[in-house]
């Protein structure tokens, strides 16, 4: 077991996402989306990283499922804003790329942390 969330390389991903889109996405955004597509994609990424964290707290791994399946959501989540984003031509194509890259990565340990947990319980 990780000695805390900050260990786990799901939760390094998903706050590599999350930076990732503070400083590369989230910059783009113009002014009037500031409290729009700005706070949803904000929101996902703070909350992908909060329920693995809250999840890696909790005594049951079934406890803690709930939690990764819900982190997954809010990176689907990310996506689908970033989506949203090339198709206002806020940010480019290559930027979503990367957006793709950094949330299939993180999909990927999530679920195989998944995998994990249910294996053992």
């Amino acid at each position: 077991m990780a000695s805390n969330f900050e260990t786990l390389e799901c939760w390094k991903s998903c706050n590599d996402l999350k930076t990732y889109i503070r400083t590369e996405i989230l910059t783009y955004l113009p002014k009037e989306e500031k409290y729009q597509l700005y706070s949803q994609l904000l929101r996902a990424t703070r909350s992908a990283t909060a329920n693995i964290a809250e999840g890696w707290g909790r005594y049951h791994s079934k406890d803690q499922i709930k939690f990764l399946i819900q982190a997954r959501g809010s990176v689907a989540e990310i996506l689908d804003h970033s989506l949203e984003a090339v198709n206002w031509d806020y940010i480019s194509e290559e930027k979503l790329k990367e957006v793709r890259v950094k949330v299939d990565n993180s999909l990927k340990l999530i679920n195989g942390y998944i995998r994990f947990l249910r294996k053992n319980l």
